[in-house]
């Protein structure tokens, strides 16, 4: 062959028909051999006990071309530490490369986890080539030994010991020839891979007689051979087990708690054993040869005899899960396109021919005088009248809910229809759910994170009976009826002055999603709407309220989000509007006169003080006003408007076109100011002759300063002026307070125009698509996942469970936290949730099977966990005491009992039982099906190929199963005089 490659680049500059294919191959093969450093002597330590399972293998690939036909090389490698450097120098001559001395290595016989090749020859590196694509492959005999010659070659040229391998026929088959070459010694690796096994071979005396042929050592009194058995069973029949856990009926759920799934939550667990099948391995791992016996007549291989037990399961593949079930089915609602009106007949909503669902009708209806109010509220009356109208559309029974589910999911999630006296509600707070965790509780809170709602919110439960009627009860059909049958609800309640339940008081909270702070927004609108009703009702003259707590000092800030202070100042004024005046902002014509000539300051105290108060909550306490001297008195005044997120965009958005012009600047600034300009005509109505800076010592006490001066008497004085900020002339502070008139928060324009923003939600409601619907409720449905998969977690105590929860949920808090996520993520989620609930499903059918609950004993219950848990986590697990121990007895008994013919009437069996002895011997001997695959290694060290050669490992396997039967042998020989 051409020495390497400077010589053959030189050529390739000139003539190309020098260097051959074949040549310019090897030389590639070199070339990766030399960038992966594999040249010169390997070195390493003895390989420990299990490290092949416990270690981290790597690979490195590249591709290489002979003629046109590419081959990827891949070196595969165990990590391992560096070893030291003293170790090189005390290599001696005779070393053996490294993977020669793994062949006879015995720590890692059988990994659980390997490349075939490590498990055939247990080698800790090499190196393949293989046809680069898939379907290729290479067939024919002279290829192959092309392919051989050409390793051979470059090994050789290199001086590479990482053994080499080529893959042959094709890919499915497995088939690999290599080579390892060290100094004087080479090792050849060679296989054969049968569909149909000679009979001579299923014994280990058969494959002995191979192996000793194949050496063809010329000593006469062959070295003894190793030997290292394994025999896999396997166990596919749990039938005795039946898996107990059918998906529920709602239908009867009706009545309560049925099939596991209580009303209201979420189910769990798999409808399929999640486990399919049991592997049992028995392992001999040094057995001398002429210990046992095992011929075609007889064996001495009993699996209970066996020093060592491992067992792995199958587990199911992605086996039916219902939690899993019910999320998958739920997203897809997602990218439905159909409307509600589409989904049940369109006019659902109408009634009598009149629309109602246009909203300048609905508007017109609802200014009319107040409705009387209903004593008995009734989810179910109302739904009745909804029904006949809605049947009028649709065929009588095409209803997709039937009656009694739809009344029993409207009681779930309005349970003071149930109440008969309205008045039982009438000063009620939220309802919350009996069962759920303290609003401190973690888990409680995942609803700030995940932008879902709380778990006992009506918004929550809506989403979980959404969530099993999309399940259970037609689909998005049955989802849009109740979707329909919830909005007629809201309006019901919005029309009657019924608060609705389950959520919590006071403006919308910005941590839940969009849907949830518009039902809150719709509460606030009821709330507002029946305070002013009953006002209408109630007297005539100012109820102030009993009890009003604190001195009432507003803050610096002017904000809604804190609900003490809709308490001082909310219900106030709930018992004003004495007439229909919510409507206008003017004054009546008396007052008029009377207040609005005088020019604001002190010029005009004088007269101001004729002016009767009005709308004072109580006396400030503290505070005098400064030129009058008289108690400066707390107004009543109107609460800022609530807002949901999407309004409070839609205001930032409007500020910001504004521009920066001074004209817009105005504006920008009459609109900021709409809440401070009520609250200085309600302060001027409760305090004649008060001026601009009693004001701010009440609304903005920092904007007042005061100091100490000492006075023209020589006496101190304390001196307060008003901060610069509020000296800037013409700022909007003076402004407002020069255009505000005293007038009472009962008479001066709505600020939160209750009317408009319910119709506004209502209608928001009524124009969802189911797809929207899901996709507002998609947080509460993962909210409720995680709860759901927490509390059935706990009952288990799974390590790594816990640890894949703690991912979910901070995947999930980013993921949910922007509006409209994006699917791919979304589905990611689902599926981490349903992977873990398939885990724990496969806890429990373990647990089941190995009966850890029915164990007696403490010890032997915490070992059957721990082993439980392990095969779990662990591709393999061996079994403490083999079939002697806990775990052993357990794995014998179900193989015996699936041994046992199921049809056989007792009587038989007792006759059977009293059977002959060769019945009797064979009923022992069926207590393990025959093994589903025998393994068996052999190894020695002899000199090869004469009698004064070096003695060198060599070594065979053999593995037999129902398909195939394959031998692969690593035989080394001394290449010093051959």
């Amino acid at each position: 062959a051409l020495s390497p490659q400077p010589e053959s680049e030189v050529f390739e500059i000139t003539d190309f028909t020098t260097a051959s294919e074949w040549e310019r191959f090897i030389s590639k093969i070199e070339e990766v051999l030399n960038d992966w450093k594999l040249i010169g002597i390997s070195s390493g330590k003895p390989l420990e006990k299990g490290i092949f399972t416990t270690g981290t293998w790597e690979e490195k690939s590249d591709e290489i071309s002979f003629a046109d036909f590419k081959f990827s090389v891949t070196h595969h490698y165990l990590v391992q530490e560096p070893s030291d450097k003293d170790g090189k120098e005390e290599l001696g001559e005779d070393t053996l490369p490294l993977p020669m001395q793994d062949l006879l290595c015995m720590n890692n016989d059988f990994p659980p986890r390997a490349h075939c090749l490590v498990r055939w020859y247990g080698l800790r590196e090499f190196v393949v080539i293989a046809p680069a694509a898939n379907n290729d492959a290479v067939v024919s005999e002279s290829k192959c030994n092309l392919l051989l010659s050409s390793v051979s070659i470059a090994l050789g040229n290199t001086g590479c010991q990482v053994p080499l391998f080529v893959q042959i026929h094709h890919k499915w088959r497995r088939m690999y020839v290599g080579e390892c070459q060290g100094p004087g010694v080479r090792t050849d690796f060679e296989m054969v891979h049968l569909r149909k096994v000679p009979s001579q071979y299923t014994h280990l005396s058969g494959l002995l007689d191979i192996f000793k042929t194949k050496i063809g050592c010329p000593l006469t009194p062959l070295p003894p051979v190793s030997i290292a058995i394994r025999l896999t069973f396997v166990l596919q029949d749990w039938q005795q087990y039946f898996w107990p856990q059918q998906p529920p009926d709602i239908d009867a759920l009706v009545g309560g708690e049925v099939g596991g799934l209580e009303f209201g939550k979420l189910p769990f667990g798999a409808c399929e054993d999640p486990i399919s099948e049991l592997h049992l391995a028995t392992t001999w791992p040094h057995l001398a040869e002429g210990i046992v016996v095992d011929n075609d007549v007889y064996s001495d291989l009993d699996p209970l005899q066996a020093p060592q037990w491992s067992v792995r399961v199958r587990k199911a593949d992605n086996p039916q899960c219902l939690l899993g079930d019910f999320l998958t089915e739920f997203f897809k609602l997602c990218r439905r396109k159909e409307s509600t009106d589409e989904i049940l007949g369109r006019s659902a909503f109408d009634e009598e021919g009149k629309e109602v669902a246009d909203i300048t009708h609905a508007l017109s209806k609802l200014t009319e005088p107040a409705p009387v109010p209903i004593p008995k509220l009734s989810v179910t009356n109302m739904v009745h009248s909804a029904k006949k109208k809605i049947r009028k559309h649709r065929g009588v029974d095409e209803s997709p809910l039937n009656n009694d589910v739809l009344n029993t999911i409207l009681l779930f999630l309005f349970p003071d229809a149930a109440d008969k006296l309205a008045d039982v509600f009438e000063n009620r707070a939220s309802t919350s759910a009996g069962n759920n965790p303290p609003p401190e509780n973690e888990d409680y809170n995942l609803f700030s994170q995940f932008k879902s709602a709380p778990s006992d919110s009506l918004t929550y439960k809506l989403a979980l009976c959404l969530c099993m009627i999309n399940f259970y009860h037609g689909g998005v059909k049955g989802v849009a009826h109740l979707w329909q049958e919830f909005v007629l609800e809201m309006r019901y309640r919005w029309e009657n002055n019924y608060l609705i339940p389950g959520l919590a008081n006071g403006s919308p909270d910005l941590r839940c999603c969009l849907l949830h702070q518009k039902l809150q927004m719709l509460n606030c609108c009821i709330e507002r709407k029946k305070a002013r009703d009953e006002g209408k009702r109630g007297s005539m003259s100012d109820r102030s309220p009993g009890g009003a707590s604190g001195d009432g000092a507003k803050g610096g800030d002017h904000s809604g989000d804190n609900p003490d202070k809709e308490k001082e100042f909310g219900k106030s004024w709930e018992s004003w509007s004495d007439s229909e005046e919510e409507f206008f902002e003017c004054l009546s014509d008396t007052e008029d006169l009377k207040g609005n000539g005088q020019e604001n300051g002190k010029k005009g105290a004088k007269e101001s003080v004729n002016l009767k108060p009005e709308g004072r909550l109580h006396p400030h306490g503290k505070l005098m006003l400064l030129h009058p001297g008289e108690p400066l008195y707390v107004p009543i005044t109107q609460e800022p408007a609530p807002m949901t997120e999407d309004l409070l965009e839609e205001q930032s958005e409007v500020l910001a076109k504004l521009g920066t012009s001074a004209e817009g600047a105005h504006l920008r600034a009459r609109m900021q100011s709409a809440c401070l300009l009520s609250d200085m005509e309600s302060f001027k109505a409760a305090n004649p002759g008060c001026c601009l800076e009693d004001f701010v010592r009440w609304y903005s006490p920092r904007d007042y300063i005061e100091e100490e001066v000492v006075d023209e008497k020589g006496n101190k004085v304390i001196r307060g002026e008003l901060s610069a900020r509020m000296k800037i002339p013409s700022n909007m502070w003076v402004e407002a307070w020069e255009t505000a008139k005293p007038v009472p928060a009962r008479r001066q324009k709505r600020l939160f125009d209750d009317t408009r923003e319910a119709e506004k939600v209502l209608h928001y409601l009524a124009v969802q698509k189911p797809a929207d619907l899901a996709r507002h409720l998609l947080p509460c449905i993962i909210h409720a996942a995680v709860l759901k998969v927490k509390e059935e977690e706990a009952l288990e105590d799974i390590f790594s469970v816990k640890k894949i929860i703690k991912q979910i949920i901070s995947h999930s808090s980013k993921v949910l936290r922007f509006p409209s996520p994006e699917d791919k993520k979304l589905e990611e989620i689902i599926a981490q949730i349903m992977s873990v609930e398939a885990i724990i499903a496969r806890a429990r059918s373990l647990k089941a099977k190995f009966g850890v609950e029915k164990c007696e004993n403490e010890e032997e219950k915490e070992d059957l966990q721990r082993f439980v848990n392990s095969l779990l986590e662990q591709p393999e697990v061996s079994v403490v005491g083999a079939g002697r121990g806990p775990a052993g007895s357990i794995i014998h008994k179900l193989f015996v009992n699936a041994q046992r013919v199921p049809a056989v009437p007792p009587l038989e069996e007792e006759l059977r039982r009293s059977g002959s002895q060769e019945e009797r011997r064979q009923g022992v001997q069926s207590e393990f099906p025959p093994p589903t695959g025998r393994e068996v290694i052999l190894r020695t060290s002899v000199p090869r190929p004469a009698p004064y050669s070096k003695a060198l490992p060599q070594r065979m396997y053999s593995v037999l199963t129902r398909e195939d039967f394959r031998l692969a042998g690593a035989f080394s020989a001394d290449t010093t005089f051959f």
